[in-house]
């Protein structure tokens, strides 16, 4: 029963972190796209309270894959794999708050064209983590 309980809280929390993981990005898009101050201040403000809520979140779901991993012994190739995209997961995390940063200050450099792709990684990883964790491929 513990190892249910603790599977269904990680998948809400990682469900949760991900839907910071596809919004923030979005918003950079519109960020990039305005050219008006209050707009700009009224962005970064809704950045700032997404990154400072959807990390909780992450940091759950990471402490709770790994209590599974290793206080169940969950085992195998493909869960090696998947905690290699989670990492880079956490990278992608991390460099949002530099790019949220960034758009605070006024030091953006990239058009909203880019942010239209890098919105696109987030979702790419969990197809292959879903994949990864349903098929155990290896």
């Amino acid at each position: 029963m513990l190892f249910l309980s603790i599977k269904a809280l990680h998948i809400i929390f990682v469900t949760s972190w991900f839907a910071g993981l596809f919004y923030l990005p979005r918003l950079f898009v519109n960020h990039a796209m305005v050219s008006d101050a209050a707009t700009r201040e009224r962005l970064a403000l809704m950045e700032l309270k997404l990154y400072r809520f959807m990390t909780p979140l992450g940091i759950l779901a990471v402490a709770l894959g790994m209590w599974l991993w290793f206080g169940f012994d969950v085992a195998g190739g493909w869960l090696h794999a998947k905690t290699g995209l989670v990492t880079f997961l956490i990278v992608y995390h991390l460099y949002c708050g530099r790019l949220m940063r960034d758009f605070a200050a006024g030091r953006n450099t990239r058009s909203h064209v880019w942010y239209r792709f890098f919105n696109e990684v987030p979702v790419l990883v969990l197809f292959a983590c879903v994949f990864l964790v349903v098929l155990k491929p290896f």
